[in-house]
């Protein structure tokens, strides 16, 4: 018997470990940041007492569910652009208002303005809306520099969020998010080649380099360049594919071994199964189809090709979505996911989809990051999509925010 525990969730209505596994009248036990036990709450509690442990978490009624993991995000920005929702709303297309200074470039122009207090205070601020919401994990991508100093001190400022913030956040170098100002795609090329990447590698914040391997942004010869030089700084590439138009970015994925392939709204089944041999990762972003009034991507050729799928967030300027819960709404409703595995996808795939194979289902050894919510079953989390279900979060081991007020570090 365990003579003290850090914290013992019990008698939950459903412990939800992942799409093929739920445990009715349920308990999950946490010690030392990593979970020991999950099972039928009357069995797990002989072993582990209520009585001894430092936290004790009542969930009847309640489901328990992993973390959310977040795997893609542009959440560190400044300035605001809801006049650019209005303008889609009258018709105008995205690549319109990119070519008129509009979309990344005038978040770009925002970010140089503002002070690194200024950009952390908004991250912070953003990871709190997370958190509240039930993510427990974040990839936040840098991207709104377009030049050697601002992508430092992005990168620097994502550093300084997760020393400061109980969510683990997982910087992305993505210098190459767009074309700057004045500048041409291949001369940008080579500077993110040449200076930015060595400089990135130097300053060691950055774990993924990302590319925005898009029609009129970087061709896929462009994007391959830029990811095999982040591959010889020690980054692991990602890779924005296929958004727009079919250009090849999800075969780059492969061919380079990303961990992830993003997006994907305009891939085939040949591009399911290129990613799915190569044990990449595919990320949905539905929210972003959703802001965009586009088609969804079709999960269903990655899935019959054996992919392990993730959904994320995609929360931005231009997809204004912290919650990670109303993203499973949308897997659910736009792209015809069944509520398990739109939840197992926000979960365990967003987990694999940063390499992080240490969390999002509940099972031993993982580490210790589940939400309580205030409804009977993981179903309950993309059905309720005008009301926030997530109760109690707890972050290795520890509840750090309660009733959508966060505690932080």
């Amino acid at each position: 018997m365990s003579s003290s525990t850090t914290l013992v969730v019990h008698d939950a209505t459903e412990v939800f470990t992942s799409d093929d596994d739920v445990i009715e009248n349920g308990a999950v036990v946490v010690e030392d940041g990593k979970i020991v036990a999950v099972g039928r709450s009357d069995e797990v509690t002989r072993e582990y007492p209520a009585a001894n442990a430092d936290r004790v978490v009542d969930a009847s009624g309640k489901a328990v569910l992993p973390g959310f993991a977040d795997s893609h995000t542009h959440a560190l920005f400044a300035g605001d652009r809801s006049d650019e929702f209005a303008a889609k709303l009258r018709g105008k297309a995205y690549q319109d208002i990119l070519a008129e200074g509009g979309g990344i470039l005038r978040t770009v122009r925002a970010v140089r303005e503002a002070s690194d207090e200024e950009l952390l205070a908004a991250m912070l601020d953003r990871l709190d809306a997370m958190c509240a919401h039930g993510t427990t994990t974040v990839e936040v991508k840098s991207g709104y520099g377009l030049d050697t100093e601002t992508e430092l001190r992005m990168l620097d400022v994502l550093a300084r969020a997760d020393d400061a913030h109980p969510v683990d956040v997982v910087p992305t170098f993505m210098g190459a998010h767009a074309i700057p100002e004045g500048g041409d795609a291949e001369s940008y090329t080579e500077q993110v080649v040449d200076e930015q990447l060595p400089a990135v590698a130097e300053q060691g914040v950055a774990e993924f380099c990302d590319v925005f391997c898009e029609e009129g942004v970087f061709s896929v010869e462009q994007s391959r360049r830029v990811l095999e030089a982040g591959m010889d700084h020690g980054l692991t590439p990602k890779v924005h594919a296929e958004e727009f138009v079919h250009l090849g970015g999800a075969q780059l994925a492969a061919d380079v071994g990303a961990t992830s392939a993003d997006h994907l709204l305009h891939a085939d089944e040949s591009d399911a199964r290129a990613v799915a041999a190569a044990g990449v990762v595919p990320v949905f972003l539905p929210g972003t189809a959703f802001g965009l009034g586009a088609e969804y991507a079709d999960h269903e050729p990655f899935v019959e090709a054996g992919a392990t799928v993730a959904v994320a967030s995609d929360f931005n300027p231009n997809c204004y979505a912290p919650s990670m819960a109303f993203a499973t709404t949308l897997a659910c409703v736009g792209m015809g996911m069944p509520p398990a595995a739109a939840v197992t996808a926000a979960t365990r795939g967003g987990a694999l989809a940063m390499d992080r194979e240490d969390r999002g289902t509940l099972a031993p050894g993982q580490r210790g990051d589940l939400l309580v919510v205030d409804a009977p079953s993981h179903v309950h989390v993309p059905y309720r999509f005008g009301q926030n279900v997530v109760e109690t979060v707890v972050k290795d081991g520890r509840v750090v925010a309660e009733d959508e007020v966060v505690q932080r570090e």
